[in-house]
């Protein structure tokens, strides 16, 4: 018991040593790149793409509500093969709109696609800001406190987020 108390105790002062001779730093990359022009001018041209995307989707689920509309009021007058052609209309245009959905705002849609071409770059020049700044300065890890890295605390004399956002500016 005693010899396991020991190097348990043995252990954690290596630790100790090891940590404390690492150069840590963390920084908020989410405040950095909202802090950036070009960031801010990429995400409004995506909400206002987002945002016409939406308006068309909703004008065409519109229509479909508008041909159902017109089938309930009119189904008494229509023989049994013109319902299932209303009918077949209907689940065809509901299927477009679903499909044009899908193709807009799909985790491989078009908003996606033109997020990538537009944030990617903005994205690698800040990583490698970290990089070059990290380097530079002999840091040996450097954490980004808005992701969900699991960083529970952080003492803010490490914080070099404003560091990096005047490199960038």
């Amino acid at each position: 018991m005693f010899k396991k108390i020991v190097s348990t105790a043995l252990f954690s002062l290596a630790l100790t040593a090891v940590a404390s001779a690492q150069r840590i730093a963390y920084v908020d990359v989410t405040a950095i790149l909202e802090s950036m022009t070009e960031y801010q001018k990429a995400q409004d041209q995506l909400d206002k793409l987002a945002t016409q995307w939406r308006q068309e989707i909703a004008q065409e689920q519109d229509k479909v509500k508008g041909l159902y509309s017109k089938y309930q009021a009119e189904q008494v007058l229509l023989s049994d093969e013109m319902k299932r052609t209303r009918e077949e209309e209907i689940m065809n245009k509901e299927k477009e709109v679903r499909e044009m959905q899908r193709t807009k705002f799909g985790p491989e849609g078009a908003l996606f696609k033109k997020r990538e071409e537009l944030v990617k770059p903005i994205q690698d020049k800040v990583y490698g800001a970290i990089t070059k700044y990290a380097e530079d300065r002999g840091f040996e890890f450097i954490f980004d406190k808005g992701s969900a890295s699991g960083m529970l605390f952080a003492d803010p004399k490490y914080d070099k987020t404003e560091d990096l956002k005047n490199i960038l500016k």
